[in-house]
């Protein structure tokens, strides 16, 4: 596997565009940028010309990888030329009042599970539960085949997202690139950092990714109190005090982050499922904490690649550790560079939600506030 970097923005152009070394042959150009940059296509015929034979793929972020630094309403490209493994991409579109377990029932069918190593799958970020269209696409891939990706991201303005497959970036969107191949090796991780706070409360009254209820209370109003001053600048604030979930079904808790407010019905939405007879407790973070998350999952993710160094790392991580981190974001990505080594090319995004196994063995689910890392290579 050989990998190729390169930065694109709207004043200067692309960076890191060298003559040689082209990759011609690469299969796979995976593309995260900014709502504005990706909808512009300015940066499309260069890349063209550059990787004729390649696909694309990508979504619009909350903040680009690219290295170790942390950038904004920019492009970076990272283009992909595998050696023996191929790929096939599908998508779908999610439809008026389709729920996301049906979307993701009828990407999953689409498919081929034949030599199937593993699933790279890209969402739109506000439309879908993503916990849903999870279930609904494991439902079709064989036992031995996990599924990492992530959730559009859109600044923290929570407006729009779109995801884009071949030339065509689009809200309502879900892509799922399927990699084929007994040669290839896939490590995954995700952790966060954050620790809960408060007193534990019921879930008492909620559908799917909305909660209207927390021990009989109207949801929004019990979260404004504990937010104090930051309840004004909902729904962007939440992503500093996610929720963690608790129940009966799961080994460990899942942390859920919130994507809208409705006052009328005093609700929140998340990202992911809140199910009644949870328990749910509020969360926060310090930066060593989130620091620490961070390279805490990318050692995870060295697990299965049996001392094979990663040549590729996809990193996703949430928005609200970028919000929290400030200035001091670029230090998760650091400290993941440190653990995986100098010679893994780092890719990824900040997201409006995190798809993968906490650990290898674990199941596969949505994750939010957490570093999520997807390690390659071939053999």
């Amino acid at each position: 596997m050989q990998v190729r970097q390169h930065h694109w923005q709207p004043e200067v152009g692309w960076q890191s565009m060298d003559t040689v070394d082209r990759l011609a042959e690469a299969q796979l150009v995976l593309l995260f940028g900014s709502l504005a940059t990706l909808q512009s296509n300015d940066y499309q015929a260069e890349l063209r010309s550059r990787y004729p034979n390649a696909q694309m793929m990508g979504c619009s972020t909350a903040g680009e990888i690219w290295h170790t630094q942390v950038v904004d309403d920019s492009l970076v490209a990272t283009a992909i030329q595998f050696e023996h493994t191929t790929i096939k991409g599908v998508e779908v579109a999610l439809q008026p009042q389709e729920t996301s377990f049906a979307a993701g029932d009828r990407l999953g069918q689409l498919i081929d599970p034949t030599n199937l190593a593993h699933v790279f799958l890209l969402s739109d970020g506000l439309q879908v539960n993503g916990s849903d269209l999870v279930r609904g696409v494991m439902q079709h891939l064989p036992p031995h085949v996990t599924i990492t990706g992530g959730l559009a991201g859109d600044g923290d303005r929570f407006q729009q997202t779109c995801v884009l497959w071949n030339g065509t970036c689009a809200a309502g969107k879900i892509v799922a690139l399927g990699l084929y191949g007994d040669r290839l090796r896939v490590g995954y991780g995700s952790l966060g950092g954050w620790q809960p706070f408060g007193p534990e409360r019921w879930i008492t009254k909620s559908e799917g990714n909305v909660l209207y209820e927390l021990d009989g209370e109207p949801a929004l109003a019990l979260y404004k109190k504990y937010l104090g001053d930051h309840a004004a600048e909902l729904p962007a604030s939440g992503l500093l005090f996610p929720l963690s979930v608790r129940d009966d079904h799961s080994d460990r808790p899942r942390v859920r982050t919130i994507l809208a407010i409705n006052e009328a019905d005093q609700s929140l939405t998340f990202a992911g499922d809140v199910p009644i007879g949870s328990q749910a407790q509020l969360m926060k973070a310090s930066f060593d904490r989130l620091v620490d998350g961070a390279m805490q999952a990318a050692t995870v993710s060295l697990q299965n690649l049996a001392e094979q160094p990663p040549t590729l790392a996809l990193l996703i991580s949430c928005v609200g550790r970028k919000l929290l981190l400030k200035q001091r974001i670029e230090e998760e990505v650091e400290g993941v560079q440190e653990v995986l080594g100098g010679d893994t090319m780092l890719a990824g995004f900040y997201s409006y939600g995190e798809i993968s196994p906490f650990a290898p063995g674990a199941s596969c689910e949505l994750h939010n506030q957490t570093m999520t890392i997807t390690t390659l290579a071939e053999v």
